[in-house]
């Protein structure tokens, strides 16, 4: 696990925290959007699925997140972008069908 060595997201992903930011605007979750320049990547989702490329911004949980939890679908033109959302912080970015984050995500959290 690299969770010793958190990358930021606007690094790792520049135009990924960009579109983050301008989806949940449009949503009308600003407060959300106005989280994603802070955001570190902890660690990737290790799934094995060969469309993941979700990565976790606060430490996994064992097992479910539970109560505070909800999901904020956001509309991508491209793949799915889904964040977890615990006690009103994004704990979690799911990204699917991004092979270019995938690549990228695998490489910089092997």
């Amino acid at each position: 696990m690299n969770q010793g060595n958190p990358k930021a997201l606007v690094d790792a992903f520049p135009l990924l925290s960009e579109e983050l930011q301008q989806l949940l605007v449009q949503k009308g979750e600003s407060e959300l959007a106005a989280q994603v320049p802070g955001l570190a990547i902890l660690e990737r989702c290790r799934c094995g699925d060969d469309f993941c490329a979700t990565f976790y911004v606060q430490p996994k949980p064992k097992g479910a997140y539970g109560p505070g939890h909800r999901n904020v679908s956001l509309e991508p033109q491209q793949g799915m972008l889904i964040l977890d959302i615990v006690d009103d912080k994004i704990a979690c970015v799911e990204v699917l069908y991004r092979d270019e984050i995938r690549r990228k995500l695998l490489v910089e959290f092997p």
